[in-house]
This record gives structure tokens, C-alpha cells and sequence, in this order.
């Protein structure tokens, strides 16, 4: 059983749901990121999406975008990123750490190069946002292969076909886009949420994490009573940004945002 799946299957057992934060790797600077993934570890959350910085992120809004820009000025790469995971690694073997980014730094590396790369770095899970199931077939089965879970986007208007497909050839969990556009934008419909999660769920065997739109702790809570999962990205990097000068005090803020949103989750699992 891969770390994903034995995380998801603890916090079945228990009803509590997974608290699931995205950083983009080297920002805002390299050595801000693995003291910043322990931090959140102690915080409460449960699975780490660290995001590989790239020039051109389409399915990012402008928060993130930003922050693949300050990352890539320290020179940051898929396989500095990968040297984060492994350096993470070295005191803490329980987190589920998974790589969220787009397909053109894995296609330059090769995907069997990329898959021994990330088995190296012990990363638990890919996410590349825009390689689609019907083409994914190799890149994924090299990937489970060194188990590692292949991870996949649902959008607001994926058909039953399309969440099947996802479920054949993914694994670990599904990331459930809740708003049409980029990351941070909008703002959530509880109900369009909710009938859509019913429809995956009948469509899927894999738990399903629910991201976008999610940014305080009320968010988190309320979609953690429909959801496996909840993912906050854009809202922890705004903290960042805010702050660039002073990153401990990002780092604080931080801490106190996933704090409370784990304790919101876990009033739901309690009550």
C-alpha cells in the first residue's frame, strides 16, 4: 500500500478528513521550503503538495504565478525541487509528499528519467496538471511501477466517461478543481460542490480532495463535510508574498492558518 493510500485509509477509519497544503518549491527561496514543510507538519496537515516552479503556469492564477517567478530566479528547477523532497526526506519518512506542476520539465527529463528521479527523492505522488488521462498511460505506469501515484484533475464539468478514466488510470486520491478558472479565483457554491461530489463518488473508487476557493478555516470545514480532502494553496502563498522581507513571520502565519483549519476539520470528525 503507498503512503497515499495508507494516509486516506487512517483517516477513514477515524472519519477525520486530510488537511492537504500546496508551497511552490523555492519560494521564497530555496531554503525557506523544507523548514517551511516541516512547520506545516507540526501544524496538522496531512499530505504535502510541493509545486515545481515553472514559466508558463496556465492553470495558476496570478499568486502562484508569482511565485514560480520568485522561484525560478533562484534558479529553481524539477530536480532542486526533487533535491527538496529528498532533503525533507532525511527526518521525516510518514508525510506523503506529492509533486504538483505541468508535463514540460518532466518530458525534458524523460519519463522513465523523471520516475527513477522521483523514486529517489521518495515522492508519493505526481500531479501534472496538464497531461491528460488518454495520454498518461506511460508516463503512469512508470510511475506506479516505483509506487508512485499518478494524480488527476476533476473539473466542474468532467462527464461520468471522463471520471472513470481518471479512476482507471490514476491513483492515491482525485484533486476535484471546485471552480471553473485558475487557483485563488471565485468563490465556492457550496451546493454545486456538494451534487458534483456525489456524482464523482459514484464514478470512483480513489478519495477525492477538493481545491480552489478554499482559503479560511469556516471553507475548510464546510467542504470537509462533503469531501475526503481539502487542499489550500493560493491563501498560504499570499502569507508569502506578504511578507517576503520577514519569512519566519510568513512562516508563523502560516502555521496559524493550517492550525485552524485543522482544528475546524476536526470538530466536523468529532461532532
Amino acid at each position: 500500500m503507498s503512503r497515499l493510500a495508507a494516509t486516506f485509509e487512517a483517516l477513514s477509519k477515524t472519519g477525520r478528513k486530510a488537511l492537504i497544503p500546496f508551497i511552490t518549491a523555492g519560494d521564497p527561496h530555496p531554503s525557506f521550503t523544507v523548514a517551511m514543510m516541516h512547520a506545516m507538519v507540526e501544524a496538522g496537515v496531512d499530505v504535502i503538495e510541493l509545486g515545481v516552479p515553472f514559466s508558463d503556469p496556465v492553470a495558476d492564477g496570478p499568486v502562484i504565478q508569482r511565485a514560480s517567478e520568485r522561484a525560478l530566479a533562484h534558479k529553481m528547477s524539477l530536480k532542486r525541487t526533487l533535491d527538496i523532497a529528498s532533503e525533507f526526506r532525511k527526518t521525516n519518512q510518514q508525510t506523503p509528499v506529492v509533486l504538483m506542476g505541468y508535463l514540460n520539465p518532466i518530458e525534458a527529463m524523460s519519463y522513465e528519467g523523471f520516475a527513477n528521479a522521483a523514486q529517489r527523492a521518495d515522492i508519493d505522488g505526481v500531479l501534472t496538471v496538464d497531461l491528460p488521462p488518454e495520454e498518461a498511460k506511460e508516463c503512469c505506469d512508470l510511475l506506479k511501477a516505483r509506487a508512485i501515484d499518478p494524480i488527476f484533475l476533476l473539473a466542474p464539468n468532467s462527464t461520468d466517461e471522463r471520471i472513470k478514466k481518471m479512476d482507471e488510470v490514476g491513483s492515491g486520491y482525485l484533486y476535484y478543481v471546485s471552480l471553473k478558472g485558475v487557483t485563488g479565483a471565485g468563490h465556492l457554491n457550496i451546493v454545486d460542490v456538494e451534487n458534483k461530489l456525489q456524482q464523482i463518488k459514484k464514478n470512483t473508487r480513489l478519495p477525492v480532495a477538493i481545491g480552489f476557493g478554499v482559503k479560511d478555516a469556516e471553507t475548510a470545514k464546510t467542504i470537509g463535510n462533503i469531501g475526503d480532502g481539502v487542499v489550500i494553496g493560493s491563501a498560504l502563498i499570499s502569507k508569502i508574498e506578504a511578507h517576503l522581507d520577514e519569512p519566519e513571520l510568513a512562516k508563523s502565519e502560516i502555521v496559524a492558518l493550517l492550525t485552524s483549519m485543522r482544528l475546524a476539520l476536526d470538530s466536523h470528525s468529532a461532532s
